[in-house]
């Protein structure tokens, strides 16, 4: 298995910690583009652990200072990481993207989108960007079963999330693809075939999160009434158990879980203990020590 931090160390020389950004975007299922609800599980865009600050500048040194005691001797990525990173107007896409890219303590430009918020006019920013640093994109498909993508409310075809693999690929520009175990409905060969899919399409890198129940969501409407249920500790490292084999030795593992804000954690409670969860998935396969979750 190639771990996120083994990746790291083979192309840069060093690790890597992930500034996480908060840039003000919002996203196209909830400003009535598409919807005006968001997706069925989100509770705020994955923000809980962006840097702090008014300005890019501030977010990061306030992100760099959260990691400082064991971030020695390495190097960052600049994360825009809140809700959909490429829905803004070209210009202020280059204002962020650019000033991220010309600070020296910044290794990597990092974008968090979606597949159909990738114009013409933000490839070719992304590639030309690419040139100066590397440019990684984090695309959400989440799952590629027809049920579980409407249920969800992710708002877009897997034929999209095909096409942006290609064209991201064409310009060089790495990709990592998010899926979502555990879905109402899903069974493992269902979690399979999405994983299967997101690596055909060409994916560099796959981060595998266990669904979270946050309170306040539609999801979590769902799961009080008793309409799915989630695994547990032991169930679900069977479950990676029959995920892990089917990652080429080629495409980086960034996560096997994933964090939220406890205190809006519904289900399931035990991932709210990251070291035994961690340390349990350390046991069962020893080579993924190396993965920064």
């Amino acid at each position: 298995m190639l771990t996120f931090n083994d990746y790291c160390r083979k192309t840069f020389g060093k690790k890597l910690y992930k500034l996480s950004l908060d840039a003000g975007f919002t996203c196209p299922t909830r400003d009535g583009t598409l919807d005006t609800r968001g997706c069925v599980f989100c509770d705020g865009g994955s923000g809980d652990f962006c840097g702090q600050g008014e300005t890019l500048g501030e977010q990061i040194e306030d992100a760099k200072r959260r990691v400082a005691k064991k971030s020695a001797n390495a190097g960052f990525i600049a994360y825009f990481q809140r809700f959909t990173g490429t829905y803004a107007p070209i210009e202020r896409l280059r204002a962020l993207y650019g000033e991220a890219v010309e600070r020296e303590d910044v290794d990597v430009l990092d974008v968090a989108t979606r597949p159909d918020c990738l114009g013409e006019d933000v490839l070719d920013l992304l590639s030309e960007l690419n040139e100066k640093k590397p440019v990684w994109v984090e695309l959400g498909l989440q799952t590629t079963k027809e049920e579980s993508v409407d249920y969800i409310r992710r708002g877009y075809p897997n034929e999209v999330f095909d096409e942006a693999v290609r064209a991201l690929k064409a310009r060089g520009i790495k990709v990592i693809v998010h899926l979502i175990l555990c879905l109402p409905g899903e069974s493992i060969e269902d979690m399979q075939a999405s994983l299967d899919h997101a690596i055909e399409a060409g994916a560099d890198g796959v981060k595998l999160q266990l669904l979270h129940v946050p309170e306040g969501t539609d999801l979590a409407e769902d799961y009080k009434a008793g309409r799915f249920a989630l695994p547990s500790l032991e169930e679900y490292l069977d479950l990676l158990e029959a995920l892990l084999p089917r990652i080429p030795e080629t495409v980086a593992v960034h996560r096997l879980t994933g964090d939220g804000s406890k205190a809006r954690l519904l289900a399931p409670l035990w991932t709210g203990d990251k070291k035994r969860v961690m340390n349990a998935i350390n046991r069962r396969f020893p080579a993924t020590q190396k993965i920064r979750n």
